[in-house]
């Protein structure tokens, strides 16, 4: 990123540079820690937390990385920080404790451990940097009411599709286009692949099967266009959204009603469209001489326009993300506000009463992105709280599961921020899970 670049070399050139622990050191993590050690000045990825330490000492090791010790208490942590070693530990406390660390990447894509990470690291004064659109979709919201009070960032990473589009939808804005659609680009989607159906492909490509499943079943694009939507106003134009098929992105232009996008602006996705990865926007403006310029740059005739980035490399663009909160205080995208859309919890197949949902990327539900005042009004389960809720009876294949519809697992973080997300927004709603 250009002047972020020149930051940080001045910074490695005064031996200041911004210090970063990583939470998670699973196939993204390791990409992060790779991209961090090697390749980026003025920033130190001096500790990594994890429930297995050896693939912590893993993550170090890929990026040749070899002097690693292990800290057991913060004292020591912060021992090793001062003294410009690097450190693993199992314990991710120590990391959002330990003074010396300027940011935590949170990086496990698990709900309930992510925002216990998140509270702590706002707790003690560090950035926030999310590479868990899970968490981010359930209760971003009220995670960056409570940054915002402790004067900290909270943000979602560069490099995943919604800061992708983030980046499109503020350069458009910027230049006095307004954005009336963003969204992902996507190459197949099937609301009933699961775990078993997904696990070759998992294999061959050193991924988590359940994490596979939430790309094919559409969850993950369901939590990735509602951190999109929250951070840019855009709501959706129905449940789990048009995605339409199309050869090209810049057939966007015509492949969505038109009254949608001027009356309130939607967040939505392309099926197969070229070139085939990244995220797009679609931008409008009638002024007569903006639309000849425009004509004459080979944009188009207008009013709408496409931006659109043709790849996202959030392994390589995280770095960036840190940068912003720390030296500029920029989130590269985080909530406005209220929830402007959710991620409801459907049934995958039949249900039974008894049955315990999976959650995420499981065998029994998918996410499906909705407008957040029809899922208040609809009592609906958020699906990043769906994992362990037990059903209190038959719920059909393809059916919205509402909260009254399970019992919640007592006890959990997640929940108590949930409710306290709804209070906060929605205080007619307070009731609602």
């Amino acid at each position: 990123m250009i002047i972020i670049d020149r930051i940080l070399a001045q910074r490695e050139s005064e031996s200041r540079p911004v210090r970063v622990a990583l939470v998670g050191a699973g196939y993204m993590g390791r990409g992060y820690a790779l991209q961090l050690l090697t390749a980026v000045r003025g920033m130190r990825l001096v500790a990594i937390a994890n429930r297995n330490r050896e693939a912590a000492r893993r993550a170090y090791a890929d990026a040749g990385v070899e002097l690693v010790e292990t800290a057991g208490t913060v004292g020591q942590l912060e021992e090793a920080v001062a003294q410009g070693r690097y450190s693993v530990t199992d314990d991710a406390a120590l990391v959002c404790q330990a003074a010396g660390i300027d940011a935590i990447v949170e990086a496990t894509g698990d709900v309930e451990f992510g925002a216990e990470v998140a509270l702590q690291a706002i707790e003690h004064g560090k950035h926030v940097v999310l590479s868990n659109a899970e968490l981010d979709a359930t209760i971003g919201p009220i995670l960056k009411v409570y940054a915002d009070q402790a004067g900290v960032v909270i943000t979602n990473i560069d490099g995943d599709e919604p800061g992708v589009a983030m980046n499109l939808f503020r350069f458009a804005a910027g230049m006095g286009y307004r954005p009336v659609l963003a969204g992902n680009l996507k190459g197949f989607i099937d609301r009933h692949r699961t775990p078993a159906t997904q696990q070759a492909f998992a294999a061959k490509n050193n991924q988590r099967p359940r994490m596979i499943t939430s790309f094919a079943d559409g969850t993950k694009l369901s939590m990735e266009t509602t951190i999109l939507a929250n951070a840019t106003g855009l709501s959706v134009a129905k449940r789990g959204m048009h995605g339409p098929r199309c050869a090209h992105v810049k057939e966007a232009i015509t492949a969505f009603p038109v009254a949608s996008l001027l009356d309130q602006g939607i967040v939505d996705f392309l099926l197969g469209a070229e070139p085939g990865t990244g995220a797009f926007v679609v931008a409008h403006n009638d002024h007569p001489v903006k639309r000849q310029y425009m004509s004459y740059f080979k944009m188009g005739d207008g009013p709408f326009y496409v931006f659109y980035t043709p790849y996202h490399l959030p392994h390589l663009q995280l770095p960036h993300t840190v940068a912003r909160a720390v030296l500029f205080g920029d989130a590269t995208v985080a909530p406005l506000g209220a929830p402007v859309c959710d991620v409801v919890t459907t049934a995958k197949r039949d249900l039974q009463a008894g049955e315990a949902l999976d959650g995420i990327g499981g065998f029994t539900c998918y996410g499906m992105i909705e407008n957040a005042s029809v899922a208040a009004a609809n009592d609906l389960l958020p699906m990043g709280l769906s994992e362990g809720c037990r059903l209190k009876w038959h719920i059909p294949a393809d059916e919205a599961i509402r909260c009254a519809d399970v019992e919640l697992p007592t006890g959990r973080v997640a929940v108590r921020l949930r409710a306290e997300q709804n209070a906060y927004f929605h205080p007619v709603m307070a009731g609602a899970r």
